[in-house]
């Protein structure tokens, strides 16, 4: 699995004119790309890692201060362009395989005790935020 979180004051998704999810920091802005061969186990690991990793002001986490996160699925992060003009998805799981791993990421969350806001997934989403350093950062498991 791999995410790229950003430090965020604030964070919210939209669908078709509707906010789906919307968090107000600090706190993490999520992007999760899922693999061929990623697990559940993978999922809990990566989501142990986002609530405890230290880029938050101060050096505290999110488990520190109770920052929120908003978790959107993204496809893209496994998109390959190194050949051509045309990036490639074949690193990038299907939908059916991607989906529930990305649901068991939000799930490992909150059972953390996380606020988790979320994206719709495969849907057409804008995504806005304020990113606060800025700070970003790629996360693999």
């Amino acid at each position: 699995m791999r995410a790229v979180a950003q430090r965020v004051s604030e964070a919210s998704v939209v669908v078709d004119g509707e906010t789906v999810g919307e968090i107000v920091g600090p706190g993490l802005c999520v992007l999760v790309g899922v693999t061929h061969g990623d697990t559940a186990e993978k999922a809990a690991l990566l989501a142990r890692k986002l609530w405890s990793l230290r880029i938050l002001p101060g050096e505290k986490s999110c488990s520190d201060v109770g920052g929120p996160l908003l978790v959107i699925s993204q496809f893209t992060l496994y998109g390959d362009a190194r050949k051509g003009r045309r990036p490639t998805w074949n690193a990038a799981a299907p939908g059916d395989v991607a989906e529930p791993l990305v649901d068991e990421v939000v799930a490992q969350l909150r059972a953390l005790g996380a606020h988790v806001e979320t994206g719709r997934f495969g849907a057409d989403m804008k995504v806005s935020l304020t990113n606060d350093g800025p700070f970003t950062l790629l996360v693999e498991i």
